[in-house]
């Protein structure tokens, strides 16, 4: 949980975010039990107020910059400002992991290799 709280503590810093939940989505993946590598950040905050989703997202990765680099393999953004927030209250759901090996079976089906 030591990643975990990292994003917590630097998002929060950067952000003071009015709502944060920083959701571990590992065990969800092909990865061993424990794992801390595929997180999704939701980040309600002042600061994203006047900012395109693209800059929001770019904030996000350089504020998590050292994390990105060396132990988080994937991580779903969802930025919001407070006004957004309150008409959507909600995100959507992260889809189904179908593995390394898996991923590959299924895109060669789709390219007929």
């Amino acid at each position: 949980m030591i990643i975990q709280q990292q994003i917590q503590q630097k998002l929060s810093d950067e952000f003071k975010p009015l709502l944060l939940d920083v959701i571990n989505e590992s065990q969800n993946h092909n990865v061993p039990a424990g794992s801390e590598s595929h997180f999704k950040v939701i980040v309600v905050s002042n600061a994203f107020d006047g900012k395109r989703l693209l800059q929001r997202h770019r904030a996000v990765n350089k504020c998590l910059a050292v994390e990105l680099s060396d132990h988080i393999h994937a991580l779903a953004i969802h930025t919001f400002t407070e006004a957004e927030w309150q008409e959507t209250q909600s995100v959507s759901k992260s889809p189904n992991c179908l593995g390394g090996s898996k991923g590959d079976e299924v895109m060669a089906g789709k390219l007929g290799k």
